[in-house]
């Protein structure tokens, strides 16, 4: 399995930097300002597809907010199979949630062969699904 890197600075032809947004689409701090700077994110639109980017909304509530748009991007990235969709922690910076908040909504896309998800998220969500413990059972 492959996680999104720490630190992306160049992506390949097919590949999609998904980033957390407000909204509003003012991408100006974190990894909005990178996918602005860097991968085609558009001042104004907050959400979706633009460029090599893809905005999911953190900033307007709470988790329960997040989820409908993390679900439309999980759909988008299971029919868009050609390209790989490198997902940062999105909520986890300036929206001020923790990792074990965010982590749960990107479930279904664990097992998308497509999406790469932060090693903290995947860390996460085994161990909710009991995957950690069955995978030390077999190396016993």
């Amino acid at each position: 399995m492959e996680y999104t890197p720490e630190n992306i600075t160049e992506l390949g032809p097919d590949d999609i930097f998904v980033f957390g947004s407000n909204l509003e689409g003012r991408h100006l701090g974190g990894a909005a300002r990178v996918a602005r700077q860097r991968f085609g994110a558009i001042m104004g639109q907050g959400v979706g597809l633009q460029g090599q980017s893809y905005a999911i909304p953190t900033m307007q509530g709470g988790v329960e907010t997040i989820k409908p748009y993390v679900d439309e991007f999980i759909k988008f990235a299971y029919e868009c199979d050609q390209n790989t969709f490198y997902v940062t922690r999105i909520g986890c910076g300036i929206a001020g949630f923790k990792d074990e908040e965010i982590a749960p909504l990107f479930k279904e896309a664990r097992h998308l062969y497509n999406v790469r998800l932060p090693k903290s998220f995947v860390d996460i969500i085994d161990k909710m699904t009991g995957k950690e413990s069955i995978e030390l059972t077999r190396k016993k």
